[in-house]
């Protein structure tokens, strides 16, 4: 048999899918963090330093704040790792660390000022009304590049203006991705008020947007 022809019948390189990727080096990660290796700290600031101070800026609309709880996030994770079961993705896990952090540091500046309740903020929405898609599923509807860029900067004010609460729950729910029995654990609610809050969120984001997806 000929070297090419040798080469046609030999097994075609596999290819890893990304996800398994993931796993291996998360996996990989928390085993230095449970060993105390100085690098494992260094990778967890490299690899999720970023998608948490995004995360973290989302929910804080601040700078310094959010800047604050990514070291409080991440160093909480790092020192709590034995906590992690891998019940969850690691990265899951670490933007429930995460949310958790900015969410308590939203309720320490709330406390230094009066913050508009929800009944004030949307006294005209129909919480009755059926089920309101992602926010995530309403740039589809509109097609001109301009009014989408208006659109996502109406969209960012009208999320900035949500109170507390169900900010945090709906970013991490429509944004981030993570589901309602992670939220309600890591906000200490229920599953019903977390439904609740993303819900309402919609409604009075939907409310805000009215005019954009109308004419779309």
């Amino acid at each position: 048999m000929s070297a090419p022809q040798a080469e046609a019948m030999a097994e075609p390189e596999k290819q890893v899918p990304t996800g398994t990727v993931r796993v291996d080096r998360d996996a990989a990660l928390v085993a230095g963090l449970r060993r105390g290796d100085e690098d494992a700290t260094e990778h967890l600031l490299d690899t999720y330093g970023d998608r948490v101070y995004r995360l973290a800026i989302r929910i804080t609309g601040n700078e310094q704040d959010a800047e604050e709880v990514v070291q409080d996030a991440l160093w909480t994770a790092a020192r709590k790792i034995d906590t992690f079961k891998g019940e969850s993705a690691f990265g899951s896990w670490v933007y429930r660390i995460t949310a958790n952090a900015a969410y308590q540091k939203l309720r320490t500046r709330k406390s230094r000022r009066q913050e508009v309740s929800w009944d004030a903020l949307s006294p005209g929405v129909d919480e009755q009304r059926p089920y309101i898609e992602p926010v995530a599923d309403w740039s589809g509807k509109v097609e001109e590049p301009a009014l989408q860029t208006e659109l996502r900067t109406v969209l960012t004010t009208a999320i900035n203006d949500l109170p507390t609460d169900y900010r945090t729950a709906f970013l991490m729910h429509d944004v981030e991705g993570l589901s309602n029995p992670e939220i309600a654990e890591t906000l200490h609610i229920s599953l019903p008020a977390v439904k609740s809050r993303v819900h309402r969120s919609r409604l009075f984001l939907r409310e805000r947007l009215a005019r954009y997806l109308e004419a779309a």
